[in-house]
């Protein structure tokens, strides 16, 4: 990121610029900062290219189509105004860095993890080729590296198949030494082209060179034109499919979605089986001849298998670092509010057009700090649970609470409880609301059959929109299918991890990060506030997926100048005092616990404790539970927690929930029920941006991940094409004090 110029917008559209983040021929892109909160990446074109009615009709039609396209590995469109004097595209905002910048400081990626890019890339390119575009700019600097996976951007050359070329004849579009021959040579571009480029991707990322030699330019034009690809260094079972992508006639590549599912499969065996990829011309074709397209097919070909992903070296400390600076940005001053005529707020015009934004229609929301804090600048018909259209009242939206609220998880399922109460009722006690809410609980009591009955039960009301809940600490995929299949979207707060494949439940939301990135605040706690030079990693055998986790993120991103020690810690009672004289006598600074079990993690605490230790002890949230704290009395003092969840009684912006709670509830809220609080006004905001009849239920939960609401708590704000909650912000640390969680805010910001 670089600072604004004196000659940069200070406001593009409804985003304020906070910093450039790149400048090239045709404009620049910027760091910017929207109503609610969230980061967006702008693209601005430059003046005299906007100038060209004829580009400026293929930036509108390419922009729109652009705001089509959904994938997991795809950034979203979050708006775009076509008709300002520099148009603009806006796009969620990746903290992580370019494909070119990993490969480029570290060198070649592991074999594994060039399977899962190529896999996940050649998805994207299958939901831009099914949106009928073609990107024709796929390069390592157009693929981000997050922390599940890479992510495909910058669509600014990208076309419609078949469309009119962009540029004057003969001329080149796109980068050389990733062209397909056919576009190197200024011929027809089309699908094929996308898939030599992602050849030539993942060439780079095997080998860190590009497969057509150093240097851009003519040289590179001519030897993709007439020289064969250099393959060496590449794994031997990735040569057949790269060479496929890589032939000079585009009839004879393969399509993205065989390159998919060749990569997802990895072997004839299916998704896990190691093995070659093999040569296309293996399969037979319709008549017994090679069919150069037909490559191994998964069981399902919807997406790669989700284990593949393994992280480069350092990358989430990177993409952590980024993050924080982006949010130590100063936050800009709110734009000023136009209503429309009358007062409506109706939006005509220009000002129409600037609201591009995926899944609003007819409505401005505007941010605000409470429930539903939102002004809709249209009236709405009947929707579910509504009076008819021209009756004068407000329709009534049912929300639907799907909690244990008599089992062993009650005290989370009466958190989440109060919490929606009080934001149902703030909301209906609001002078400009357009509808009212109301509310429908169902007990599951913990059971998971009664959990399905309670999601039937949920389901099968008409006039239920949206639901919160489950409340568990584990969402099982048996009823993220159940609303799925009705098609109900549901909201999930508390959930620290799931059963459910990753990208499944269109209609999910999780407002929170799972515990598998919680160590991510430990790694900036140990980086920044209190920096260690030598970590003692213990991996709890008790607990061997956390374990596998929080290990996993400390070496890929131990911090820099830190030494990372390692020592297992054993199932049953004998390895605690073993692994408390292995701090003490490797000096270390720190201890980091990887696992979740409260009642071990407290006898790590006590052996520590008695060995003398004094260093940094930290630890992922499961691990703080009741029994930590109980079994380690003294001992558990110092200890630091990466947490999902905030303490709303220390944050200034819940003071007034925090007060209403006292008041109608006799006590202080409990962990979740902010969040809880929170999700309401989520799903009131998306609510809101409803302008049809009935369409409420069937089209809130697109709109539920493209809306941003400024909660109690947090900004919630969602990557659409994952519904993966932003995670910056959204980690918390707390420090036990005399026996006592004290919340010490933000990872950023402590």
């Amino acid at each position: 990121m670089r600072p604004l110029t004196s000659q940069d917008p200070r406001a593009v559209g409804p985003y304020r610029t906070l910093a450039r983040l790149g400048a090239g021929g045709m404009g620049v892109v910027y760091l910017a900062r929207s109503s609610g909160g969230a980061l967006a990446a702008v693209k601005v074109i430059r003046a005299e290219h906007a100038d060209d009615p004829g580009f400026r009709a293929r930036f509108r039609r390419e922009a729109e189509a652009a705001a089509r396209i959904t994938g997991p590995w795809v950034v979203p469109v979050l708006g775009a105004d076509t008709e300002d004097r520099e148009p603009w595209l806006a796009t969620a905002f990746v903290p992580g860095p370019s494909l070119a910048e990993v490969v480029g400081a570290g060198g070649a990626l592991p074999t594994a993890t060039v399977r899962a890019l190529g896999s996940r890339l050649a998805e994207a390119l299958v939901a831009v080729h099914e949106a009928g575009l073609i990107h024709r700019d796929v390069k390592p600097g157009n693929v981000l590296l997050a922390l599940d996976g890479p992510r495909l951007i910058d669509f600014g050359i990208a076309r419609h198949e078949g469309a009119t070329a962009l540029t004057t004849t003969g001329a080149v579009i796109g980068t050389p030494g990733y062209l397909a021959p056919e576009q190197a040579s200024a011929g027809p571009p089309g699908p094929p082209g996308d898939v030599f480029s992602l050849g030539c991707v993942l060439v780079y990322a095997a080998t860190g060179r590009p497969p057509f030699g150093e240097g851009g330019g003519a040289g590179a034009l001519f030897r993709t034109i007439h020289e064969e690809p250099d393959l060496t260094g590449v794994e031997p079972g990735l040569v057949p499919l790269i060479a496929a992508c890589l032939a000079k006639d585009p009839a004879d590549r393969p399509t993205a979605s065989r390159v998919r599912d060749a990569l997802a499969a990895k072997a004839p065996g299916g998704p896990g089986h190691p093995g070659r990829v093999r040569d296309p011309r293996e399969y037979p074709g319709r008549r017994g001849a090679p069919d150069p397209h037909e490559l191994p097919r998964t069981p399902s070909a919807s997406a790669p298998a989700p284990d593949l992903w393994q992280m480069p070296t350092g990358l989430p400390a990177l993409i952590a670092e980024r993050s924080a600076a982006a949010l130590a940005l100063p936050d800009p001053e709110p734009l000023p509010v136009t209503l429309g005529p009358a007062g409506n707020g109706a939006a005509s015009g220009p000002a129409r057009r600037r609201l591009l934004t995926a899944g609003a229609a007819g409505a401005v929301l505007l941010a605000g700090g409470s429930t539903a804090t939102w002004i809709a600048l249209r009236r709405r018909g009947a929707g579910a649970g509504g009076p008819s259209a021209g009756s004068g009242e407000p329709p009534t939206y049912t929300i639907g609470l799907h909690a244990d609220l008599g089992g062993p998880g009650r005290a989370t399922g009466l958190a989440h409880r109060r919490g929606v109460q009080l934001a149902v009722a703030d909301h209906n006690a609001r002078a400009d609301k357009t509808f009212r809410l109301a509310l429908r609980a169902e007990d599951d009591a913990g059971d998971p059959a009664k959990a399905l009955r309670a999601a039937g039960r949920l389901a099968a009301d008409p006039e239920v929109i949206a639901v919160v809940g489950p409340t568990g600490r584990l969402l099982r995929e048996d009823l993220v299918q159940r609303y799925e299949k009705e098609r109900l979207a549901t909201v999930v707060v508390a959930a620290g991890s799931t059963t459910a494949d990753s990208g499944t439940g269109l209609h999910l939301c999780v407002t929170r990060p799972f515990d598998d990135v919680l160590s991510t605040g430990l790694i900036g706690y140990l980086t920044r506030t209190r920096p260690a030079t030598r970590i003692l990693l213990v991996e709890d055998a008790a607990d061997p997926v956390l374990a596998k986790e929080t290990g996993g993120a400390f070496r890929d991103t131990a911090p820099a100048g830190a030494t990372l020690l390692e020592h297992p810690l054993v199932r049953g009672n004998a390895g605690f005092g073993a692994v408390a004289r292995k701090a003490v006598t490797s000096r270390a600074d720190a201890v980091v616990l990887g696992g979740g079990n409260a009642s071990r993690a407290a006898r790590l605490a006590t052996a520590l404790a008695g060995e003398g230790f004094t260093g940094s002890r930290v630890a992922v949230g499961p691990a703080l539970g009741p029994a930590f704290l109980a079994d380690a009395g003294a001992a558990a003092d110092g200890w630091v927690f990466a947490e999902a969840y905030a303490d709303p009684t220390a944050l200034p912006s819940a003071r007034t929930f925090t007060a209403a709670h006292r008041k109608r509830f006799g006590a202080p809220p409990a962990t979740w029920a902010a969040e809880a609080y929170d999700a309401v006004g989520l799903i009131a905001r998306a609510a809101g941006t409803t302008s049809a009849s009935g369409e409420v239920r069937s089209g809130i939960a697109r709109r539920i991940v493209r809306a941003e609401h400024r909660g109690i708590v947090r900004t919630l704000a969602f990557d659409a094409s994952t519904r993966r909650v932003r995670i910056p912000d959204g980690i918390f640390l707390y420090r036990i004090e005399k026996g006592r969680p004290r919340f010490l805010g933000p990872f950023g910001d402590v």
